[in-house]
């Protein structure tokens, strides 16, 4: 049986800032599934991002949903606002909040989706105990906080370990991959069980009349 084509999620952090909407609408009409929206405090990590108000004021302008990644901390006291500005998914560390299980409630009470994500050194037993709380799980395959990055390939096994865990569970929960995804890379991750690819510089690169072929591209 084929291996269904992943869901492919630009990451708006290699847009054109000026021209932010522009972009958003240029990846939907060109095939995207999600529009993936990278949040940095400066703090949590090395580099400070948009706030919900930019997911808000794009919220209008796409259909698909948003796929919002929190690099902040504390994340708790802002999982609100970003739901009010259009969150579909939230997705949060868990070393940016106490209880990684309580926001994850909390999230889902916004009625948004619950992921967690997971840095190069955070082990997947984190969600061990609580994956009936997870909706999406994304995997960072370089260290968060820059686009750009080359591809971590130690990070292959941990999204095959991972992808058992969801399989042991019967769900349908989106296994995310993030950084450093080429089309090379994308076929790696989609063979180690990966079902979600973000990428920035890969869809973004060459203007808008080259953005449908490459999110062919990153489908395979």
């Amino acid at each position: 049986m084929a291996t269904p084509a992943p869901i492919i999620a630009p990451s708006i952090l290699a847009a054109d800032f000026a021209r932010l909407g522009e972009e958003a609408r240029a990846v939907e009409a060109a095939g995207a599934d999600w529009l993936h929206i990278d949040v940095m405090d400066g703090h949590f990590v090395p580099n400070i991002t948009i706030g919900p108000d930019v997911a808000k004021a794009l919220r209008p302008l796409v259909k698909i949903p948003f796929d919002v990644h929190l690099m902040i901390a504390p994340v708790d006291p802002y999982l609100e606002a970003f739901r009010a500005a259009g969150a579909d998914y939230i997705s949060v560390h868990p070393e940016a909040g106490p209880h990684l299980n309580r926001t994850l409630k909390r999230i889902r009470e916004l009625g948004a989706k619950a992921g967690v994500v997971f840095n190069p050194s955070t082990d997947p037993s984190v969600i061990q105990w609580m994956m009936d709380e997870v909706d999406l799980i994304l995997v960072m395959s370089i260290n968060p906080g820059f686009g750009g990055q080359t591809f971590m390939h130690s990070q292959l096994k941990k999204i095959e370990r991972l992808r058992a865990m969801i399989d042991e569970t019967g769900r349908d929960i989106p296994l995310e991959v993030d950084g450093g995804v080429t089309p090379e890379t994308a076929r790696l991750c989609v063979a180690a069980g990966a079902t979600a690819l973000v990428a920035g510089t890969a869809v973004f690169r060459g203007g808008a009349e080259r953005y449908a072929a490459n999110i062919a591209a990153l489908r395979g």
